[in-house]
């Protein structure tokens, strides 16, 4: 099709992940024609201080030797927190693009990660029942015997993840009709067609017990009666899992990459 998506990574304070995230994506067969934008949020403390350095090195360093069309770096002077850092950055890059794939520093993507996510953001745009696009794919018993490439899923995705303006711009971050939902028991059953989680996780969220941009995402995305698109065969795996970032001491998703290549073809889902 036409021009490739941009990729907006985010990352903050753990060099090490970085740099194995920054090696696979590097490794994409389109990263010579994709575009970009890593931001870097600024130390919570003292004791961050040191630990961002080592990232902006490693990224500046990445930035002179890749193989991308162009790499651009954004530094945030302050902390402003995982939430506000991907609505802030994700709504800049996809209103002057009106697309976008997202990273996080935890994430290693099969090298036909971008592939994939272009492929589906050109195929599904003009779905009004597709959301997004995720990369990982959970570990569902069903999904052995599936019989397509791709399914629809409830539930949006943080891992590795891509979406389209007219989705982005929908979405109500204050959650202001929260009073509202929270006393519709139909509304509620909705929303955990994504998971039994997702009414407590969002709950939290208005609590200020948590600071989740994913959550609300998945709110709007249940609002809209949407769904978010998969590979059955995972194309991200998480590597942040050890309680060092932020909502990652608990390995949830379990998701490998495919020792085999994933050769996918999309066609349009049951839903």
């Amino acid at each position: 099709m036409g021009k490739k998506a941009p990729l907006v990574i985010f990352v903050y304070n753990r060099v090490d992940l970085t740099r194995k995230m920054l090696d696979a994506i590097n490794k994409n067969t389109i990263a010579n024609k994709t575009d970009v934008f890593i931001y870097s949020d600024g130390p919570k403390n003292e004791k961050d201080k040191q630990m961002v350095s080592e990232v902006r090195i490693c990224i500046h360093k990445f930035s002179t030797q890749n193989n991308f069309k162009s790499v651009k770096i954004i530094e945030s002077d302050y902390n402003k927190g995982l939430a506000k850092s991907i609505i802030e950055g994700v709504t800049e890059i996809i209103r002057a693009n009106n697309r976008i794939i997202v990273l996080e520093d935890d994430l290693l993507a099969a090298d036909n990660f971008l592939e994939f996510m272009n492929d589906c953001l050109d195929f599904y745009e003009k779905n009004d029942k597709i959301w997004s696009i995720g990369g990982m794919s959970f570990e569902l018993p069903a999904i052995s015997t599936y019989h397509n490439d791709v399914y629809a899923c409830y539930r949006g995705q943080s891992c590795g993840w891509a979406t389209w303006r007219d989705r982005w711009d929908k979405v109500d971050w204050e959650v202001s009709d929260y009073k509202k939902f929270i006393k519709d028991k139909k509304r509620k059953k909705q929303f955990k067609r994504g998971g039994e989680d997702m009414v407590e996780a969002l709950k939290m969220q208005m609590e200020g017990k948590t600071d989740s941009w994913a959550i609300r995402w998945c709110y709007q995305e249940s609002k809209e009666d949407m769904l978010t698109i998969l590979p059955v065969k995972s194309l991200i795996k998480n590597i942040g899992w050890d309680g060092r970032g932020t909502h990652s001491d608990v390995d949830r998703f379990h998701a490998k990459l495919s020792e085999e290549r994933f050769e996918y073809k999309l066609r349009d889902v049951e839903v």
